[in-house]
């Protein structure tokens, strides 16, 4: 896991803004007049393959930190990318998780929300699919779980922890068989066939 923690600024909206991976300047890739079209395609040749490095080992790629909005209200921030290779075996799925989304009032800022989306994994086995979410400090009491055809949602609330996150399963599953269990911070959810 590459975990880096960092503060970022917050913009007019009382909301972080800014550019992730924080580059400025003249050699910025899209920077100046008419663009950067050899740093636009060789900033994406590096993540595409930094992208298949991290789906061969079946990793993910996170950030982390706080700051302050305009008006002294504390904010913590995560966002990130689980990134493993697709069910086929070619290529590989990128799954984003955290509380940062683009905002509605500007879409190219972005902004923290108070719920955070966690990492989640599927497993299916013959007699069950393995549902396993992040959620550091939940317990089982406060996990909500809501069916939909083969859509997922997972919910969970406690003190100053709020997670929401809908997951798509491979196929129609019964609420009445699902069974929630929570060890440090994982959410294990069993759905049994």
């Amino acid at each position: 896991m590459i975990n880096n923690s960092r503060r970022s600024n917050p913009g007019r909206s009382g909301r972080p803004t800014g550019n992730p991976t924080g580059n400025t300047g003249p050699n910025t890739p899209g920077a100046g007049p008419m663009g950067n079209i050899e740093g636009i395609l060789g900033g994406l040749t590096g993540l595409l393959g930094k992208l298949q490095e991290l789906a061969e080992k079946g990793q993910e790629l996170q950030r982390e930190g706080e700051g302050t909005t305009q008006s002294g209200k504390p904010y913590r921030f995560q966002y990130g990318f689980n990134v493993r290779t697709a069910k086929n075996g070619q290529g590989f799925e990128v799954e984003p998780f955290g509380n940062v989304r683009p905002t509605t009032e500007a879409p190219r800022e972005t902004g923290v929300e108070e719920i955070r989306e966690p990492a989640v994994d599927v497993f299916e086995e013959d007699t069950h699919v393995l549902i396993v979410a992040e959620m550091p400090g939940i317990g089982a009491e406060h996990v909500k779980l809501e069916v939909s055809g083969d859509v997922l949602t997972i919910s969970a609330e406690h003190a100053s922890k709020r997670y929401r996150k809908e997951v798509l399963l491979p196929g129609a599953m019964d609420r009445a068989k699902m069974k929630v269990s929570t060890n440090n911070g994982v959410v294990e959810i069993r759905c049994e066939r």
